[in-house]
């Protein structure tokens, strides 16, 4: 009885463990509010968790009550008319009535308007909210598929005072609250108890964000995540499948994976060319090579979950010999060749090998072109400069896009258009379907693409998850998943000693180089301060016009290739981006003296901030990395310089060669394998912020700085081992050496302060890449750094950013470059003296 009373009592005093779910995704999200940004990435976090709309889409994508508990359709088809819940709140404490819900789909139909969705509300005329709990929608002409459309992201009801805040600290009413955003790290939720419906049954999500295959694995294996969500290696699922600590979940996203055509090009607008394609391709060699088996062929445009599918792959099956006269026919000219521009995920880029070869056997030459995002929006969707592309359609319901004449493949079709207007024209769900039907079947008969599969939704999750849907639409919305056991929450603030010792170490800093200073020249101090502007100023220019000229629209990028183009203009309008050059140059530089590094397209921040986010993770790790180079490379010069020529001296070149060949990614790949997959001493990736703890912090550090430590230490290793090779017939040497001293004393006391400065001179530069060439090793660890950040904004074409960035990389390059230099004129009285005095 006395045990289980202590029991009790310890339990009554320990704090309680949170149950946290730990999410893997490949994509961070840009912002948090689809009602103004496309991206995927943000639906998947807070669409149906943070956010809901009126209603919501089930897994045959009819719509289904959400916030509206249901809805009439008037009998002429032209009102819409929703009784919305009671007592829902925002998770803020704002009240959700129908005044709020009117305010929302005004805001997103409003001329002007950003919302990427926006012409899916063209035929509503009017928004009455006549009670608290009643919204009416009254239409200029029938849209079937408005009730479809409402149950889109991008339609979510938001609260009037947040509306500024929702990109980056979301406010909505659904089961999980926004509680912080570490971007290039992690997304926090926490169970919302004021919920409307069902409470969540955990008390946490945590999102992090694992961009590269290997890593993914590599965290999934060393149990660093609880779900992944869209595993991006399906190379690996073999393995996965087969260890019981994990369970396969295999459904269907909403993508269709494309072979699109450009019908604007000759003879790609001829229909026989098109069917010929369609019979050259064998979808389930294509899916068991790119995909590894997983994924299911589809004939059409549509995905084969909802309803209204038909199985149309019998339409166009594989047939290499009636593609062949499918082009006889048409007269396919022999030295034509195709362009094949895909984008960088990996499913284009090994699809779009086997298309090619598929192609090849049939006689249609191709020339494969692999494009970064940026790229491929600016030369495949906004200036239709391509031939065939590889990608996934990702949108519900999209089938739309066939209806616009402007649309990247440029099909036109009377019979789908008057298909679609039919299609708006209908409410009843049988006239709906068969109409949908005819539709697919117009597609696959026109053979408008060549319609591939539709993409897996692969979930990996610890064995014992439930309460997750693989066939979700849109997001996973995880308000019924619960854990075997619990998780520990995320640990209490303990960073007082990390933050400690970093005002610790800038303090030595500071007073070490105010020692410099006070030694230095000040004509050489005036000079040096002369070139660091002068070399900003041209910096500055010439990152400027290069941002300018590289390809892509950041506007398009931010809102998708969905988005509108008026929600695209207006959004171009309202980031300054229609202003001439110079007029942007200015207004940046102007910012710029005013200690103002602008905002970032794609976050929506100030750069200002975001940096300062990264510097806690990328200065630690370059200073870690520096000192294990040098921790390495000193003893093992000085070991090889005891005796030139001898087994020592050959073993150190043999494996500073190596270290100089090997490159730090993939030692950062095989370090994440042995320590964290085989050994599981450390995390395999990812920065849990220094309040974790120090031994948090620098656990996590460990392997990526010893990744980036050992090519470096390689490199000054030969540096220093080749200057103390020189300096070996010094008389001053031989002397100490007659006088007594020990080999290891002469060479630690006299041999070595002689060489430091191109020592020095070299760690200058080391210092330089460690901060700004870490990129590669940042995302292979996913740790969100300076590096990965500029990564990122290079992707998304956030001109801001990277300018800005760039910027302050070469200006910490110079500083770098200088205090170096102070440092050696302080360490050899020589320099001093040729340079004018101390």
């Amino acid at each position: 009885m006395t045990r289980w009373l202590v029991l009790l009592l310890l339990a009554c005093w320990l704090p309680g463990h949170a149950a946290t779910l730990r999410i893997a995704l490949q994509l961070e999200p840009p912002l948090l509010d689809p009602t103004v940004g496309a991206a995927a990435p943000i639906g998947e976090v807070v669409y149906g968790n943070v956010f809901e709309g009126l209603v919501s889409l089930a897994e045959d994508g009819s719509a289904q009550p959400r916030l509206a508990e249901r809805w009439d359709i008037a009998p002429d088809g032209l009102s819409l008319r929703f009784t919305l819940r009671a007592g829902v709140r925002f998770h803020d404490g704002t009240p959700f009535d129908a005044a709020v819900a009117r305010f929302a789909l005004e805001r997103a139909r409003a001329e002007g308007s950003s919302n990427p969705q926006r012409s899916l509300l063209a035929a509503i005329s009017s928004i009455d909210a006549p009670d608290a709990h009643t919204l009416v929608l009254r239409l200029k002409r029938r849209d079937g598929g408005l009730l479809q459309s409402l149950g889109s992201a991008a339609f979510v009801m938001v609260a009037p005072g947040s509306v500024g805040t929702n990109p980056t600290a979301p406010n909505g009413t659904g089961p999980w609250r926004f509680v912080d955003w570490q971007r290039g790290n992690r997304i926090e939720l926490a169970r919302f108890d004021g919920y409307w419906g069902d409470k969540a049954r955990l008390d946490g999500l945590r999102y992090r964000f694992i961009a590269d295959p290997s890593a993914a694995y590599a965290a999934v294996m060393a149990g660093d995540v609880d779900l992944f969500a869209n595993f991006p290696a399906p190379e690996h699922l073999a393995q996965i499948r087969a260890d019981r600590r994990f369970t396969l979940q295999v459904g269907l996203s909403e993508g269709e994976t494309l072979l699109s055509i450009n019908h604007r090009r000759a003879p790609l607008d001829q229909l026989a060319v098109r069917r010929a394609i369609a019979a050259a391709i064998d979808r389930q060699a294509l899916i068991d090579g790119a995909m590894f088996g997983y994924g299911q062929p589809i004939g059409s445009h549509f995905s084969p979950r909802h309803a209204a599918y038909v199985d149309l792959t019998g339409q166009s099956p594989h047939d290499p010999a009636r593609a062949r006269a499918l082009l006889a026919e048409a007269r396919w000219p022999a030295d034509r060749v195709l362009s094949l521009k895909l984008p960088p995920t990996a499913y284009a880029r090994r699809g779009g090998e086997i298309l090619a070869a598929q192609l090849a056997a049939v006689g249609i030459r191709t020339r494969i072109e692999n494009l970064e995002w940026a790229q491929w929006l600016d030369q495949v969707f906004v200036r239709h400069d391509f031939d065939l592309t590889v990608i996934v359609h990702a949108e519900p319901l999209d089938y739309g896009i066939y209806g616009r004449d402007d649309y990247y493949f440029g099909y036109r079709s009377e019979r789908v258009k008057a298909l679609l207007r039919q299609l708006d024209d209908q409410t009843d769900d049988t006239e709906r379907r068969a109409t949908l039907q005819a539709l697919q079947r117009q597609l696959s008969d026109d053979a408008v693409n060549g319609f591939l599969f539709q993409y897996p939704r692969l979930l990996v999750t610890r064995a014992g998850l439930s309460g997750v849907r693989a066939n979700a639409v849109g997001s996973l919305e995880l308000a019924g998943a619960t854990l075997p056991d619990a998780q520990a929450g995320a640990a209490g603030d303990q960073g007082a000693a990390p933050r400690a010792l970093a005002w610790a170490a800038a303090g030595l800093l500071g007073l070490g180089l105010a020692w410099l200073l006070r030694r230095a020249d000040p004509r050489w101090l005036l000079a040096r301060a002369a070139s660091l502007a002068l070399t900003l100023v041209a910096a500055s220019v010439l990152v400027f016009a290069l941002v300018q000229v590289a390809p892509g629209d950041p506007a398009r990028h931010v809102l998708g290739i969905q988005a509108d183009e008026q929600a695209v203009a207006a959004l171009r309008a309202q980031l300054g981006l229609d202003d001439p050059a110079p007029t942007r140059y200015v207004r940046w530089v102007a910012a710029l003296l005013q200690g103002d590094l602008g905002q970032s397209l794609t976050y929506r921040l100030p750069v200002r901030e975001l940096l300062a986010e990264r510097l806690p993770v990328t200065l630690p790790l370059a200073a870690l990395a520096l000192l294990t180079a040098i921790a390495l490379a000193v003893p093992a010069a000085l070991w090889a310089a005891r005796r030139p020529g001898g087994a020592a001296d050959r073993a150190v070149s043999a494996a500073s060669q190596l270290g100089v060949s090997v490159p730090d990614f993939w030692l950062g790949v095989m370090g994440a394998w042995l320590f964290a997959v085989v050994l599981r001493w450390v995390p395999a990736g990812g920065f849990p912020g220094w309040d974790a703890g120090l031994a948090a912090g620098l656990q996590s550090l460990a392997l990526p700085a010893l990744a980036l430590a050992l090519p470096q230490a390689a490199i000054l290793t030969r540096v220093l081992s080749s200057a103390l090779a020189e300096l070996a017939p010094a008389e001053f040497l031989r002397t100490a050496r007659a006088k007594g001293a020990s080999r290891w004393r002469t060479l630690w006391r006299h041999a070595l302060p002689n060489v430091a400065t191109p020592v020095l001179t070299l760690l200058g530069l080391q210092t330089a890449y460690l901060l700004a060439g870490s990129v590669i090793v940042e995302n292979v660890f996913f740790l969100p750094g300076v590096g990965r950040l500029l990564f990122q904004g290079v992707t998304a074409h956030d001109i801001v950013l990277v300018q800005s960035l760039v910027l302050v990389l070469v200006a910490l390059g110079v500083a770098i470059s200088a205090s170096v230099e102070l440092a050696a004129r302080a360490a050899d009285p020589r320099l001093r003296r040729r340079g004018g005095g101390a």
